[in-house]
Order: structure tokens, then C-alpha cells, then sequence
């Protein structure tokens, strides 16, 4: 393995597969992570994300193989209740998967990141982050969650010359959500809410990921970078 390993997790299917694909092509070794062990690109280890002992290890191991230059945290769940019904039970399930996880596996990096002089944690957000969305309460708390992570780790890491990024898609089609996206009212809607007029490609988003990655500004860190066609600030 070259000594640029990046971690994925969620790295199987939809936008985590993209980006796995995509930094695979442009050089990086890559270590996917999911439930079952699989990855559109690079290696493929079975790590259950929300449990810190597992990840710990998962991250030890890849370590021993050579360098980790960065993570990607990209596993999530989108789940939707109205308010007054919210389960608690599903509050916390978005939340453990969406949120603490992003915490846990970023703390998890950060020794073998420092060890390596540094590198980039690019972390998984999402538009809806700044949005009031009917039913979406615990995916809008994660995702805001997600940013406030970011913002932390990135002051109190940068000395140890690791950046932390937050990107924010907006509807984004991938294989998980093609049927809902394909609906007539759906459609009509995203193609005038979204000035670009129609919703983005997981593609979009490993390709900023790659850019971001390759790029290596340190000056940059910190900060959320919205992925959705202009749809967020349309008026």
C-alpha cells in the first residue's frame, strides 16, 4: 500500500462507493468501511462504525500496513417521523450513526493521523443542517451535529496540522433514493427549487471529496461547504 491510506466508511453503496471510486482513481489507497465488509474500491473491512472498540481496532490494523493520511466520514441514516410521534429509540439511532460515530471515528484517527504529521478528516453533512424540514427532527439535529464537530476538531486539532471539512449535499440521487426522486411531484419540485435544476450526482460529491483531499490547503478547515445546486440559499 502507498503511504496515502484513506479511510471511507459507509464505502459500499451509494455516495460512500463514489468516493471510494473516485480517490481510488486518483492514487490513494483506499480502506472501506462498512457492516459487511464491502467497498466499491481499496480494501474492505466488516467495522461496525458506532462501536468504538471495533473501530479502535479497525484503525489499528490499518495502521500497521502504513501511514493514515485521512478519513472520510460518510456512513448515515436518514429516518422520518413526524415531531409529536418521534420515537426516542429512532431519535438516537439517527443520532449514534449521523453524529457520535463521525466523533468516534475521527477521535479514533486522530493519534495515527498525528503519528503521520497530519492529514484531512472530510466529514458527511448535509444541507438540511440549516433547514426546518417537517419530519426530519433527529436527521436535521445529526447533520447539524455533524458541524459543530467539525468546527471543534478543526481549532483544536490544527495544530497538529489536521484539517477537518464538512461537506453539505443537497438531494443528492444515488441507488438508496432513485425511486423517490424519480416521483412526478418530486421532480417538479427539486426542478424549481434547485436553480441548477435538478438534483446532484454522488459523483459531485467524490469529486469535491478528491479535490479536497488532493488539494491539502491547510488554511482551510473548519468550515461547511454546501453541495446543492444553490438550492439552500434560493429564495
Amino acid at each position: 500500500m502507498s503511504a496515502d491510506q484513506i479511510i471511507v466508511t459507509g464505502a459500499s453503496r451509494g455516495i460512500g462507493a463514489a468516493i471510494a471510486v473516485e480517490l481510488a482513481d486518483r492514487g490513494f489507497s483506499i480502506v472501506g468501511l462498512s457492516r459487511g465488509g464491502q467497498t466499491a474500491a481499496g480494501r474492505g473491512i466488516a467495522c461496525d462504525i458506532t462501536d468504538e472498540n471495533a473501530v479502535r481496532r479497525a484503525f489499528e490494523d490499518i495502521a500497521a500496513t502504513g501511514p493514515i493520511a485521512g478519513l472520510v466520514n460518510n456512513a448515515g441514516l436518514h429516518l422520518s417521523s413526524p415531531s409529536a410521534e418521534l420515537p426516542s429509540d429512532e431519535y438516537e439511532q439517527v443520532m449514534t450513526l449521523n453524529a457520535t460515530s463521525v466523533m468516534i471515528a475521527s477521535r479514533e484517527a486522530y493519534p495515527h493521523l498525528k503519528a503521520a504529521g497530519g492529514g484531512t478528516i472530510v466529514n458527511m453533512g448535509s444541507f438540511f443542517d440549516k433547514l426546518g424540514v417537517p419530519s426530519n427532527l433527529a436527521y436535521c439535529a445529526s447533520k447539524a451535529a455533524v458541524a459543530a464537530i467539525t468546527r471543534c476538531l478543526a481549532v483544536e486539532w490544527a495544530g497538529d496540522k489536521i484539517q477537518v471539512l464538512n461537506i453539505a449535499p443537497g438531494y443528492v440521487a444515488t441507488d438508496l433514493n432513485r425511486d423517490f426522486l424519480a416521483r412526478d411531484r418530486v421532480q417538479a419540485y427539486l426542478q424549481q427549487r434547485i436553480p441548477t435544476g435538478e438534483p446532484g450526482k454522488a459523483a459531485d460529491v467524490a469529486q469535491l471529496v478528491g479535490a479536497l483531499l488532493a488539494a491539502k490547503i491547510p488554511f482551510l478547515t473548519g468550515e461547511t461547504i454546501y453541495l446543492d445546486g444553490g438550492q439552500g440559499m434560493n429564495h
